[in-house]
């Protein structure tokens, strides 16, 4: 089983989740994410998700489910309604990154983020050899990928500090699904951010 299969990203997660805290999980997929929150803190809220087959997959596996385009915003949540926002392995999809990010924490107390990271040394290998990458974490081919967006670990925390959001915990995992301390940028092929407001 590979770190992607197993998801170790949801038990990193749940780590950052208060007992019992609401939590808004954006581009949810099939509510599997908000199931282990539910299971193992106690966590209640819902899931935004655009996909009509994944928002059926979500009710049946008994989760709160809004069908909601994140590319327009969360305008339908009011100021600080959530003590979490989380957006797992789907930022690379959007467009409107800037917006997203700062809608996040204006209807959540902190977000988390997690992204496969461009970086990663086998991905740069890819590049060199003349090919786009495909990994356990970018598993789609150049002309199917769903991604829009392919930024790095040093890309996402320049466009923090541009931002003024203030990166509280980062965990950097490697393809086996271990912690990276040493150069992260290179060695890292996945990245999760807990995320405070936007500084003063």
């Amino acid at each position: 089983m590979t770190a992607l299969d197993g998801r170790i990203d949801y038990d990193v997660i749940a780590g950052w989740v208060s007992p019992g805290a609401r939590v808004l999980d954006l581009g949810c997929g099939d509510g599997a994410l908000l199931r282990h929150l539910k299971d193992s803190r106690g966590a209640s809220g819902y899931g935004v998700e655009i996909d009509i087959e994944r928002v059926i997959s979500c009710m049946r596996n008994g989760i709160n489910v809004l069908q909601i385009d994140l590319e327009k915003g969360l305008y339908d949540f009011v100021d600080q309604s959530f003590d979490l926002v989380i957006i797992s392995n789907a930022l690379q999809t959007l467009h409107r990154t800037e917006k997203l990010l700062t809608e996040m924490l204006r209807v959540g107390r902190e977000a988390v983020v997690s992204f496969p990271n461009f970086a990663f040394w086998k991905h740069r290998m890819a590049i060199m050899d003349g090919h786009m990458p495909v990994s356990d974490r970018l598993p789609y081919q150049w002309y199917d990928t769903p991604n829009v967006r392919f930024f790095t670990i040093a890309d996402f925390e320049a466009l923090c500090e541009k931002l003024g959001i203030d990166i509280r915990e980062r965990l950097v995992l490697d393809d086996a699904g271990q912690p990276v301390q040493d150069e992260p940028n290179f060695l890292g092929s996945f990245a999760l951010y807990r995320l405070g407001g936007a500084r003063g």
